[in-house]
């Protein structure tokens, strides 16, 4: 039998004003985990639509050989007829319909007059659900599900339709550790039962730790593909080819100076939504101009309710506590009132509450400060355009036209998108919540040196990450959540990951 699964030759496709891949050759063999790596941008998930038929044959040039035949996929449907199932960063599942009905949408199990057999389909849900390692009742609506079972559950229907070559496209990115560490075995165990994974992510760690090859993309061409039994693969490795250059440190060197006090709150409380319990509790904390803060907790510690709440009470119910922006107390009662006093809240959902993706480049730059560009209600559409332009310059937003739709940016360039809007708006502090999540480690690199300017000009930053690396490559000081308290203060200088998780895992009775 062929070792080779899968062989793409030549792959070019092109979009109006944009070559996105350019003579793309990518070779997977037979059961094995195959990573490809690159910037946002490169071309990664396009080329995965390329071989899943989202992009139709016609639409690009080259040819795709699988188990040793050329295909020309004109759909997903075309392409889960031959085992080939693509699972996209944003998952397509249906919240309100069941488990089940989502593992067999499209699929249906169909008993007598063509009706679907239910006891079938939730038997089959039941038994696919056990082999991902999901025990759950396959009735139950997807909304109440985590991110991480959702995740399993998408995998699930996939083993469904009898998956051969099963693409996965940044399928922890949301995860939190154990989460990934749980998808990370069950891949391990797909494998070993022969079924092979093409696997796009940009946690090199995780890369390193569960792939076979490694194919590097840069700029929407193939560079190298690695195997990793050859023993001399590291993370450098790696980023260089997907950068084209070394980054002698994953964060930019940058001299503190904090000044004064710029954001404070005080035995701040936050009640949840809709339940009878406290999400923040008693917090405190400061934060000074020329500095960066961060703060870290676990899954479901209160970190993004606490910075939603401040920002103009937008998360939350029945706020209490004080809140001071230099020295002054202000009640920030909505988020107009909050960007008013100078805050600005950056949030790690920036697809859905961050941006306006059907929108242009030009008018979310300028959202947040309309008032700004403004003159008797109209707004002047040649200074805003100029605004978008500078942006696009200073921050290095990849784009061919600040008129171009900001959902046709790469992660990385949408982030960036986000920063210029609250800087245009010259928000005194800046709460980032996530804000190199899902982005490649040169765009991280690049948002990091943003935060620096940031600092450097004055401004008080606090930045949310699940990443304690990141927080200790990035922060002055550092305060740890658990349980919706604040269990820790620490300068990054005495900070270690190990001294963070023991304050992050405090039991709730111990805190304070």
């Amino acid at each position: 039998m062929n070792d080779t699964i899968l062989e793409m030759r030549g792959i070019t496709k092109t979009f109006p004003g944009v070559t996105a891949l350019e003579d793309v050759a990518l070779v997977v063999r037979r059961g094995e985990i195959h990573a490809i790596c690159g910037e946002n941008g490169a071309g990664k998930s396009t080329l995965m639509k390329v071989l899943s038929g989202v992009h139709p044959a016609g639409s690009y040039d080259g040819e795709i050989v699988y188990d040793g035949e050329t295909v020309a996929f004109n759909g997903i449907r075309d392409s889960e007829s031959m085992g080939i199932v693509i699972i996209h960063q944003e998952l397509a599942l249906v919240p309100y319909l069941s488990v089940a009905e989502n593992i067999f949408l499209g699929n249906e199990r169909r008993g007598r007059g063509g009706l679907i057999d239910w006891n079938r389909a939730n038997a089959e849900a039941a038994s696919l659900l056990s082999s991902v390692g999901l025990v759950e009742n396959p009735v139950t609506p997807v909304i109440q599900l985590g991110v991480g079972k959702q995740q399993l559950v998408e995998i699930a229907k996939a083993l469904s339709k009898e998956v051969r070559l099963l693409i996965l496209d940044e399928p922890t990115a949301a995860l939190n550790d154990t989460d990934s560490a749980h998808l990370l075995d069950l891949l391990r165990r797909l494998r070993d039962q022969g079924i092979t994974c093409i696997m796009i992510s940009h946690k090199l760690g995780e890369i390193t730790e569960i792939a076979d090859s490694i194919t590097v993309l840069r700029d929407g061409r193939t560079v190298e593909t690695l195997a990793m039994d050859s023993g001399d693969v590291t993370q450098e490795r790696i980023i260089r080819g997907m950068v084209g250059r070394d980054l002698e440190s994953f964060y930019p060197d940058r001299t503190s100076d904090p000044g004064e006090e710029v954001l404070r709150i005080e035995d701040w409380t936050v009640w949840h939504p809709t339940q009878n319990r406290k999400v923040v509790d008693g917090a405190a904390l400061n934060v000074r101009a020329g500095e960066v803060v961060g703060i870290a907790g676990l899954m479901g510690a209160g970190r993004t309710e606490l910075a939603m709440s401040v920002f103009g009470r937008s998360y939350g119910r029945d706020i209490t506590g004080r809140l001071f922006v230099r020295g002054r107390e202000v009640k920030a009662r909505s988020v107009a009132e909050a960007i008013e006093h100078g805050i600005a809240y950056a949030t790690e959902d920036r697809k859905r509450y961050g941006l306006n993706l059907i929108e242009d480049v030009r008018h979310n730059v300028s959202a947040a400060a309309l008032g700004k560009l403004s003159r008797r209600g109209w707004v002047n559409g040649n200074e805003e355009i100029k605004i978008a332009e500078e942006s696009r310059r200073d921050l290095n937003i990849r784009t061919s036209s600040v008129m171009t739709a900001v959902g046709k940016l790469s992660g990385g360039n949408q982030q960036k998108v986000v920063l210029s809007k609250w800087l245009f708006a010259d928000a005194d502090v800046l709460i980032l919540d996530e804000p190199t999540r899902g982005i490649d480690v040169g765009a991280k690199f690049e948002i990091y040196t943003i935060i620096n300017r940031l600092v450097a000009a004055g401004k008080a930053v606090i930045v949310i990450s699940s990443e304690l690396p990141e927080l200790l490559g990035v922060c002055d000081r550092i305060y740890t959540l658990a349980a919706g308290r604040i269990t820790g203060e620490v300068p990054v200088g005495e900070a270690t990951q190990e001294h963070l998780m023991e304050l992050m895992t405090k039991d709730k009775e111990r805190v304070g």
